[in-house]
């Protein structure tokens, strides 16, 4: 492993702070060529692929950082509580069944997906599907499918089942981080063409622009300017609510390991609820929920899901840090497995959302809720307005539910597959 110039997190934070910086005062830039540059790349999306090029460059590494651990274990639960703050649960509730389909449509893609890419592999590069017993690859793809159903508990769960032989586990992570990586910039991508996009699908974005002007219209009837009184309630509000979910997570999460053996065991469908990550997310989400019940919710008006969007940035630049493009040329026939993985994936969902005439927003939440989970769907849903990042949480978690069995039959579909 090469050691990166800087691997002192103090500096490697300086970076990823210059990187957001350069992007958000390049972005609102009044200079033409900036302005058609931002047109096609959206800004987000240049704070994610700024930090994987000065990756790639052995400038800054994820591998030598422990930023990306700190943004998604407390940052991103307080973007979370900070963005529900003003939760219209009803305006949620409102949005339909059309966000549930795609997320299932999302997980049935990832489920067939992976002995189809197997198959057509096989066709091509038969040594890079091969392998027996615990070297068999179905077994590490089974792996990848508990990461892109669920997340990194159901990951564990099916490397614990299948057993695959862990002194070639590495390849597969690098699958599940490239391959993941790639689609997430694709998508974000596309959040800067959604008009266009929603158009072709002929998608009815009604209910969501409902959410996005109740919530403006609310937002605007309680603006005001700051004090440091309210930045200071804002900071007690996030970062304690933190302090509570890592609290209660942590506990309940040792309690049911320690008291039921279907949550203790790996193996078992249940064993998500032993995860302090998922009890985390799930307690930040619902504090959150229970602020917009309270007059917290008018702390909106000081900007509380601008600063929600602030560490939602941050956590999209350590992202970005995990994508390494130099990786993509280590192992071919496992990156090839994982692009028509993906891509049937993309593509199932293209058709699903062209048939029912979902908006993209759907497709790309109801992705990433599946390939990305707790950490990355709330950075697709905030982009298209903040008030929407709660539904990527609720999908996300929805994920950590169904991921085991989900992966599951997909692993045994790729066992039959490897064998024909």
């Amino acid at each position: 492993m090469k050691e990166p110039l800087f691997t002192d997190d103090t500096i490697v934070f300086g970076i990823l702070a210059l990187c957001i910086g350069f992007v958000f005062i390049t972005s609102t830039s009044t200079h033409a060529s900036w302005k058609k540059f931002y047109n096609f790349m959206p800004a987000v999306l240049m704070c994610y692929l700024l930090p994987s090029i000065l990756g790639s460059l052995d400038i800054i590494s994820d591998e030598h950082s422990n930023l990306y651990f700190v943004a998604s274990r407390y940052l991103l639960p307080a973007s979370l509580v900070l963005m529900t703050l003003s939760i219209d649960l009803k305006a949620i509730a409102n949005l339909g069944s059309k966000a549930l389909i795609m997320f299932f449509t999302g997980s049935f893609g990832i489920i067939i997906g992976g002995p189809i890419a197997l198959l057509v592999v096989s066709l091509i590069s038969p040594e890079s599907v091969g392998g027996n017993d615990f070297d068999a690859i179905w077994r590490g793809l089974a792996t990848i499918a508990g990461s892109w159903i669920g997340g990194g508990a159901n990951q564990a769960a099916m490397l614990e089942i299948f057993q695959y032989n862990p002194e070639k586990y590495g390849g597969m992570v690098l699958i599940d981080i490239v391959i993941g990586n790639i689609w997430l910039a694709l998508l974000l991508l596309g959040v800067g063409k959604t008009k266009k996009i929603d158009q072709w699908l002929k998608a009815d974005t009604s209910s969501i622009e409902a959410l996005k002007e109740k919530v403006t219209t609310f937002t605007a009837s309680i603006t005001r300017v700051p004090t440091l009184n309210d930045y200071m309630v804002l900071l007690f509000l996030a970062f304690t609510s933190v302090g509570i979910a890592h609290l209660l997570g942590n506990n309940l999460s040792h309690l049911l390991i320690n008291s039921f053996e279907w949550i203790s065991d790996k193996k078992s469908f249940f064993s998500f609820l032993g995860s302090s990550f998922f009890w985390m997310i799930v307690i930040a989400t619902l504090i959150g929920i229970m602020l917009s019940f309270t007059k917290a919710k008018n702390y909106e008006g000081a900007g509380a899901s601008k600063f929600g969007s602030v560490f939602i940035y941050i956590l999209v630049a350590t992202i970005g840090m995990k994508m390494d493009l130099t990786k993509l040329f280590e192992n071919p026939g496992l990156i090839l497995i994982g692009i028509v993985w993906m891509g049937i994936h993309a593509l199932l969902l293209i058709i699903v959302a062209k048939l029912i005439k979902a908006p993209y927003f759907f497709l790309s939440v109801g992705s990433q809720a599946n390939v990305g989970g707790a950490a990355s769907a709330p950075v697709i849903a905030a982009e298209f307005h903040p008030s929407l990042a709660s539904v990527g949480v609720l999908l996300a978690i929805l994920g950590y539910v169904v991921g085991t069995t989900g992966a599951l039959f997909c692993a045994y579909l790729m066992e039959i597959a490897s064998k024909i």
